[in-house]
């Protein structure tokens, strides 16, 4: 069986190591840039499965993806001798007012009627679990299994795993056409090849190439679009490191690595594929983290940079699609890294057991 990836972001590269994994010996990810130069990379890395779930289902898929990323962790740096910075931190959803409070109330009181950790706490409490927390809070959530890994790294990984198992990873080409036969999809063309452009028989195709799928030439129109979200982030360091624990409150998030550096987001802009980081965009997000803690203001402000979520209606899309052959692994918006495994186990099982 020959299998062909479209795009070589974590989904991509996740999902080639998860059929290598099961057997499958032609494998061939295509990438049209730097793989992993996209979204995977350029994420802050949270696995925040109850602070991120809006529903009962989606927490359960959610905590099920979170809770096995520790052993998925450590499957890569034996695959490939790279950390990928996995780290079970816990995380802190704040609430500035007493509205905000009562909805957390509500959220804990949901988890823990799910069996899950969840603790709703006041600020001195809140305090205690995270030393550097701003004085204004009115209470907070504490999960305390929320966890988070470094983009990067996990890239890093991926990519070192996918190499060692065999699969044949090509970069600088672009896909010009899903080729269709029959009503069934049977292969890609691509370009930016020395004959200018190629042909690529498959058993089967994955889309998986993040805010760019519905640009894929050949993509089915029926279906959802998917389209990108642009978030800014930026990286703040710490010498000596103070915050410890992911914060988060009214769209924005401090997540610290560990080590002195501080991922702090995020905005969420519909404005295509621009790539600018802007003035407002780094003000909004520097006035928020330092708002929640203090601290952060005497840090130094060491990079900023945007990504483009893969925002589909109605959910991420995941597995066969209409078109025989063509199986999805996109639009998972926010969520790319929490459940790149999971997705990755989904697509495997749909193209080995099609």
């Amino acid at each position: 069986m020959r299998v062909v990836i479209i795009g070589a972001g974590v989904m991509g590269t996740a999902t080639a190591l998860e059929l290598a994994r099961r057997g499958v010996r032609d494998i061939v990810v295509l990438e049209r840039a730097v793989p992993g130069a996209e979204a995977s990379s350029a994420a802050a890395g949270m696995l925040a499965a109850q602070m991120e779930s809006k529903n009962e289902a989606e927490r359960a898929t959610f905590v099920t993806a979170r809770d096995g990323y520790a052993a998925w962790a450590e499957e890569l740096r034996a695959s490939s001798g790279v950390d990928v910075g996995y780290r079970r931190c816990g995380a802190l959803e704040l609430a500035m007012n007493d509205e905000s409070l009562e909805a957390l109330r509500t959220r804990v009181a949901s988890d823990r009627a799910a069996g899950l950790r969840a603790e709703l706490v006041d600020l001195g409490q809140a305090r205690e679990i995270e030393p550097e927390l701003t004085a204004k809070v009115a209470g907070a959530a504490w999960f305390a299994d929320e966890a988070q890994v470094d983009p990067p790294q996990l890239l890093r990984a991926l990519l070192a795993a996918v190499v060692r198992a065999g699969v044949v990873l090509r970069s600088g080409v672009t896909v010009s056409s899903i080729v269709e036969e029959a009503g069934r999809c049977v292969g890609v063309e691509v370009t930016g090849v020395p004959d200018g452009r190629e042909a690529i028989r498959a058993d089967a195709v994955i889309l998986a190439a993040g805010s760019w799928s519905s640009l894929v030439p050949g993509v089915p129109s029926t279906l959802p679009l998917v389209r990108p979200v642009r978030g800014q982030l930026l990286l703040l360091e710490e010498r000596p490191p103070r915050v410890s624990r992911i914060l988060a409150s009214h769209g924005t998030y401090v997540v610290p690595r560990g080590d002195g550096r501080v991922i702090c987001g995020s905005t969420m802009e519909d404005v295509g594929h621009r790539r600018e980081v802007t003035a407002a965009g780094v003000q909004k997000i520097l006035a928020g983290s330092i708002d929640v803690a203090p601290c952060l203001g005497m840090a130094e402000l060491s990079r900023v940079w945007c990504n483009f979520r893969p925002h589909a209606e109605g959910g991420p899309q995941i597995g066969p699609s209409p078109l025989a052959g063509l199986f999805l692994a996109t639009g998972h918006h926010r969520n790319g890294i929490l459940l790149a495994k999971a997705t990755a186990d989904l697509v495997a099982d749909a193209v080995v057991d099609r």
